[in-house]
């Protein structure tokens, strides 16, 4: 159970982080910048926006709690477990006014009880 935790930690951090960067990817000054051609100031200006940088540090710890997971158990029932990143995904997304369709959620549950089939297994 205390694998189980650490588990959705690192999951639940990887989805703070997809929000991060999409937070950062869609402020002005890097939407401007991204719809110029490619140069040294469209990296600068990414990489330096804090709430990529924050995605990346949010990427990053939560590699280093899934290392936890991964001395712990076998990789064929952790991996899986990330799958439950979609539904918190959509979860979080709703609460934060994106549109889920229905088919989008079907699929996303049929995920969820993938997961749960490989957790009991």
């Amino acid at each position: 159970m205390n694998t189980l935790l650490t588990a959705i930690v690192s999951i639940a951090l990887s989805v703070a982080a997809q929000f991060s960067l999409k937070a950062g990817m869609s402020g002005v000054e890097v939407r401007e910048v991204m719809a110029q051609p490619l140069a040294l100031r469209t990296i600068i200006t990414v990489l330096s926006n804090s709430y990529v940088l924050g995605g990346f540090l949010l990427y990053g710890l939560g590699a280093i709690v899934w290392l936890e997971v991964l001395s712990k158990w076998d990789i064929s029932k952790a991996y899986p477990l990330v799958g439950l990143g979609f539904g918190l995904t959509v979860v979080v997304g709703l609460l934060a006014g994106e549109q889920v369709t229905m088919l989008r959620a079907a699929g996303v549950a049929l995920i969820c009880v993938g997961v749960f089939l490989v957790s009991k297994s």
